[in-house]
């Protein structure tokens, strides 16, 4: 499965120099308890477990709709699924304690994280080009260039927010000279389409929905801007039940076999699941979504969030450079997906 729809712009050179750049493991030293796969006692270490799952996590959606964490754990775990609406949703959740496992752009973990959420990478679950920039079907803008003094929808803390950032900031458009519009995905993509705003900073599957459905425009497509899918969990939730986590992380695995070996019914769970058409979800999985990857959060992935992180300071996202350097050392933990066994899930 390899990333591109329709056309995508070429990708900066700055993002060779990113990868070349970033030491190998880095923030990827940290390490968890081990993990049994079940308590010596032959029991769970808790009777709950809470994850969400998201349209924008492909995974997530295999796993619930195949039942295997509830097989896996048995009639003594209740497998709570929760749908984030977002990463910045996600994170919501994670830090209220609402979930114990949930998924978002690694920008949107980055960000937590500097910001003081407690929360840990444990999985990789996929390399998206997730975000665009689009416009109404008969707009007369072309460029991001023809954004200044326009209103523009993004969702602030999701990678599309920060797709917008560095794409203003490739073409020299100063963030001041553009009304951002803060709208949840669903909100900016009826936004965009009903005239309330000039360009929307998209997340798929609506970015692809709305581009078939409503004829829009996608003016500026660079994976490089997007960062990796992350699935993460809270402090507690993994010093609590790192035999849970396991289990999440190994089923994680099983799905990623599944969905590259069966595109169409992959296709078909996220149709269903996102109510779209399967034309549309075909475009998701097959053209949008890299989910042949390492799940080991590691040198790539941190790579991305260097030239993601500085971003967080210049808009005042976060503080100070110092609490992104500080996130970034302590963000991921290894030894889930290191240990990830899918032949554990039933």
């Amino acid at each position: 499965m390899k990333i591109k729809f329709l056309g995508i712009a070429a990708i900066a050179a700055a993002a060779a120099l990113l990868l070349s750049g970033c030491a190998q493991g880095e923030g990827s030293a940290l390490a968890a308890k081990p993990a049994a796969t079940k308590a010596a006692s032959g029991t769970w270490s808790s009777d709950v477990l809470n994850i969400d799952f998201a349209t924008y996590n492909p995974l997530s959606l295999v796993i619930k709709d195949q039942g295997w964490i509830e097989k896996t754990l048995g009639p003594k775990v209740k497998v709570n699924w929760i749908q984030s609406a977002g990463s910045s949703a996600a994170n919501q959740l994670l830090l209220a304690g609402s979930i114990d496992v949930g998924s978002t752009a690694g920008s949107a973990a980055l960000l937590a994280r500097s910001n003081g959420s407690p929360i840990k990478t444990i999985d990789v679950f996929s390399q998206p080009d997730w975000s665009a920039i689009l416009v109404p079907a008969g707009s007369s803008i072309t460029s991001v260039k023809d954004l200044k003094g326009k209103s523009v929808a993004a969702a602030k803390g999701t990678d599309p927010y920060f797709f917008l950032l560095q794409s203003l900031a490739k073409f020299k458009v100063p963030l001041d000279s553009v009304k951002v519009q803060n709208l949840a995905h669903a909100d900016g993509k009826t936004a965009l389409e009903s005239g309330s705003v000039d360009a929307w900073s998209g997340l798929d599957p609506l970015l692809s929905a709305s581009v078939v459905n409503a004829g829009s425009k996608i003016i500026y497509d660079n994976p490089s801007f997007n960062s990796y899918g992350f699935l993460n969990a809270t402090e507690s939730f993994l010093a609590k039940s790192p035999d849970l986590a396991q289990v999440v992380v190994d089923a994680y695995e099983k799905a990623r076999a599944f969905a590259i070996k069966n595109p169409a019914q992959t296709e078909a769970i996220l149709a269903k699941a996102a109510g779209i058409d399967p034309a549309i979800a075909k475009n998701v999985i097959e053209k949008r979504t890299n989910l042949n990857i390492s799940p080991v959060p590691g040198a790539k992935e941190a790579a991305v969030l260097k030239v993601i992180g500085p971003v967080f300071v210049q808009t005042g996202d976060v503080a100070n450079q110092g609490l992104i350097d500080t996130a970034l050392k302590s963000l991921f933990v290894t030894s889930y997906a290191k240990k990830a066994d899918a032949s554990a899930i039933k």
